[in-house]
């Protein structure tokens, strides 16, 4: 029990504030050096980008555990460099390789209000991220009343939290549409669920501070991380429109994979 104990003070934080890096790092890079961001959904960064910058401001009404404060802030960083280099390699608008690059298709229609976060000119990303962290540090400075306000602290903490947990929901849908998880990558799929596992043990056996909002947020996106490895295992990075599992494919799958690592 003293191992356990030990190793949820120490190496679960060291965990939670690298998870970031470890599990964006490698979606990075293969965008940058395959030059295509297709099939990876852009919800992610931004649901990431507003949970994190959420959390950030709810730390100084909450003051939850350091560990939580820095992966935060990291991950805003991530984040942002993860959409820049997704929205500096966008794929051709329509079907390519029988794979609909959601959200990069141009539609007039996109079910959201004026188009939201699927434009196609880049500035408009970074001007709603602006004014969104702008009007947040507003309030925390120039308006106390408000920003010290218990109602205020728990809006941040549900709000900010909730959000985190629906990040793994766009990629699920995303996949289930096009019957396939190529463009989204095996290592960020297990790093999230690695990440499930040491949330899980450091929310229930850590002795600092962890709301319970933490906690029940966390349990349902860990289902949902599990519910995207089945997809992975139903689908794999086959083409759209491939009705057999890798498992039901045989040959015509391994001949498929072949291809992809020699490319």
């Amino acid at each position: 029990m003293g191992l356990i104990s030990l190793a949820l003070e120490y190496g679960a934080p060291f965990f939670l504030i690298t998870s970031p890096i470890t599990s964006y790092a490698d979606q990075i890079y293969s965008i940058h050096r395959n030059k295509n961001s297709g099939g990876f959904s852009l919800d992610i960064p931004l649901i990431m980008l507003v949970a994190s910058i959420l959390k950030v401001f709810y730390w100084f009404g909450a003051y939850y555990s350091y560990s939580l404060l820095i992966q935060a802030i990291i991950m805003v960083f991530v984040q942002l460099l993860l959409l820049k280099v997704a929205l500096d390699n966008r794929p051709a608008t329509g079907i390519k390789g029988g794979i609909e690059h959601a959200p990069f298709s141009e539609h007039e229609n996109s079910g959201r209000p004026y188009n939201f976060w699927k434009w196609r000119n880049t500035k408009p990303y970074w001007t709603f991220l602006t004014y969104f962290s702008l009007g947040l540090l507003f309030i925390h400075v120039f308006l106390p009343f408000i920003s010290r306000s218990e109602s205020y602290i728990n809006l941040l903490g549900v709000v900010g939290l909730a959000v985190e947990a629906f990040l793994p929901v766009p990629q699920v849908l995303a996949n289930q549409r096009s019957r396939s998880c190529k463009g989204f990558r095996l290592s960020v799929l297990a790093s999230w669920i690695i990440g499930d596992l040491m949330k899980m043990s450091y929310f229930f056996g850590s002795k600092q501070v962890i709301p319970w909002s933490f906690r029940m947020c966390g349990m349902f996106q860990c289902v949902c991380d599990c519910y995207l490895g089945i997809q992975y295992w139903m689908f794999g990075e086959g083409p759209s429109g491939v009705a057999n599992s890798p498992r039901q494919s045989g040959d015509r799958w391994e001949a498929e994979e072949k291809d992809i690592r020699l490319a």
